[in-house]
C-alpha cells in the first residue's frame, strides 16, 4: 500500500476539508402559530403552508 511522504499540516488539511461545513437552515416565522419553520414548506405545527391549509393534525 502507498504511504505518504510527509507529514501534511493541520492547515493544510483544514483548507482541503473546508467545503465540508455544515450550513445552518433557513428559518422563518409561521404566519398561523408564529413557531419556526422553512420558508416554502409547510408547517409541521399547525399544517399551513402560505396562509392556505393544506393538512389539519
Amino acid at each position: 500500500m502507498s504511504v505518504p511522504k510527509k507529514r501534511q499540516s493541520s492547515s493544510k488539511t483544514r483548507r482541503r476539508r473546508q467545503h465540508l461545513a455544515l450550513t445552518k437552515p433557513e428559518l422563518v416565522t409561521c404566519k398561523e402559530c408564529g413557531k419556526a419553520t422553512r420558508p416554502h414548506h409547510t408547517c409541521k405545527y399547525c399544517g399551513t403552508a402560505n396562509t392556505s391549509l393544506t393538512s389539519k393534525k
